[in-house]
């Protein structure tokens, strides 16, 4: 029998080291603290090596999972992160934010018969154990035998397709709307789940790559695409979907409302947690609800813990089960003391001198599932509730900025205001305009939105290689 067949099958993964709930809700510290070396070890023992590895098909950039996985069994970790960076620039980011039980963990053929291998911890181990000892490798490119690219927005997009092509040589420039690189994972992400050196470092490295960052460029105002396009052979836009979406009821014009997206910016990109040492004030204290089941809620109603409520809740108008929150976020959450509201929905913000005060809910059954596969949340006529609040967070979703696209005439745009494209090449109406990530697809994970990028960087190379063979 072969040495594969005779290895025994380890059922349980290998457990992750966590903040305490009492301690973590004091600070923005991460509450995972990752794998030591003999951990990441251990758990690499439990994957299977199949043949043909059914996780490399769950991942949108198609990592060599077995392989990464089989340099860390051999105690070669910087062989392990090398092999992720031929398909994945940003490792340490992936590792962190990725929901992996709905993608590469959610195909691992030991999630059968147990628990799936901890693929996105043992991403993490490897990044940080480069980070642990002052190291910085910085991927290979191509010298002298591209073209000027520009790339718009530095978001998990932008940053995948520019390091894709800077890779083939290409001289990439990234414009950036906000003072700071990175987009939502700068802006939008609280640091107790993505460090902000994280992403630094990651941007650092693109830059090593030869990737120019132009900061506080709006395009659509400091200049169009078509003004770009004067000076680059093409143009990849990866400006997500920012704008936010508010629910159209009595009192959401209060203060004390807020949408997620300005809520995190403040306390993530502009620190109003650190007031009045960083001038950005946030309203902070007394009883916060969030309104959503999404991983933007969660990291809402965390934040707010940590910035000292007195006490947060969040209001979803499904079950527990249909939230789609990732599963260690929502625990993470009840954890720490957030209360839950399910199957319920705002109707009303009462206010009190022009502040928000309590929040009037209607309460909800499960009907018959929609056309997103979820039980469609019918109201119960009659029965309400109403919770105190000194802050609403709306964190209902997102939808794309009209700015870029309303300035770029030719530019073709779905029903609901995003970027049409090829969906295999990324091309959008315009020839030699690509776009991918949040801004076509609408609200959706980090690595599909880098997935994206990856495609239409390659189809960018192509199309200039064609343009002199």
């Amino acid at each position: 029998m072969a040495e594969k067949e005779k290895k025994k099958i380890v059922k349980e993964r290998v457990p992750v080291s966590r903040q305490k709930p009492e301690e973590r809700v004091k600070n923005f510290n991460e509450v995972a603290l990752g794998y030591s070396a003999d951990e990441a070890k251990r758990e690499a023992m439990r994957c299977l090596a199949c043949r043909k590895p059914k996780c490399v098909e769950g991942c949108p950039v198609s990592i060599d999972i077995p392989g990464f996985i089989a340099e860390i069994l051999d105690g070669k970790f910087e062989k392990a992160l090398s092999r992720i960076r031929r398909d994945n620039l940003l490792p340490g980011v992936c590792g962190r934010v990725c929901p992996q039980e709905n993608q590469c963990e959610a195909t691992c053929v030991l999630g059968k018969k147990g628990e799936p291998v901890s693929i996105g911890k043992l991403e993490r181990f490897v990044a940080d154990y480069e980070v642990e000892r002052g190291l910085e490798s910085v991927p290979e490119v191509i010298k002298n035998r591209g073209f000027p690219v520009a790339v718009i927005g530095s978001g998990p997009a932008g940053l995948t397709a520019a390091a894709e092509l800077a890779r083939r040589g290409h001289k990439v420039t990234i414009f950036e709307s906000l003072h700071v690189a990175g987009g939502v994972l700068t802006y939008g992400i609280p640091e107790f789940r993505l460090p902000q050196w994280v992403v630094d470092r990651e941007i650092r490295i693109l830059r090593k790559m030869g990737v120019e960052i132009v900061c506080d460029f709006v395009v659509g105002k400091t200049a169009t695409v078509e003004e770009i396009l004067k000076d680059f052979r093409s143009v990849f836009i990866g400006i997500g979907a920012g704008l936010p979406v508010f629910m159209g009821i009595p009192g959401e014009n209060l203060n004390g409302v807020y949408s997620a997206n300005e809520f995190l910016t403040r306390c993530n990109l502009m620190r109003a947690r650190e007031f009045p040492e960083y001038d950005t004030p946030v309203k902070k204290r007394g009883t916060f609800v969030v309104v959503g089941g999404g991983n933007v809620a969660m990291d809402a109603a965390r934040t707010a813990l940590r910035m000292g409520a007195k006490s947060v809740h969040i209001v979803y108008r499904r079950s527990r089960k249909e939230m789609p929150a990732r599963i260690e976020e929502v625990e993470h959450g009840e954890e720490e003391g957030i209360i839950f509201h399910m199957l319920t929905n705002p109707v009303e913000v009462i206010g009190e001198d022009g502040w928000c005060r309590a929040v009037k809910c209607q309460k909800m059954e499960l009907g018959e599932p929609d056309e997103s596969g979820r039980r469609r949340p019918v109201p119960i006529p009659g029965e309400y509730v109403t919770i105190p609040a000194d802050v609403l967070v709306m964190a209902i979703g997102t939808r794309a900025n009209p700015l870029l696209p309303q300035s770029t005439p030719n530019l073709q745009l779905t029903g609901r205001g995003y970027i049409k494209t090829n969906p295999i090449t990324g091309e959008t109406s315009i020839p030699g305009v690509y776009a991918g990530g949040d801004i076509v697809t609408g609200a959706a994970t980090v690595i599909e939105a880098m997935g994206a990028g990856k495609r239409s960087a390659e189809f960018i190379d192509r199309r200039l290689r064609n343009m002199i063979d």
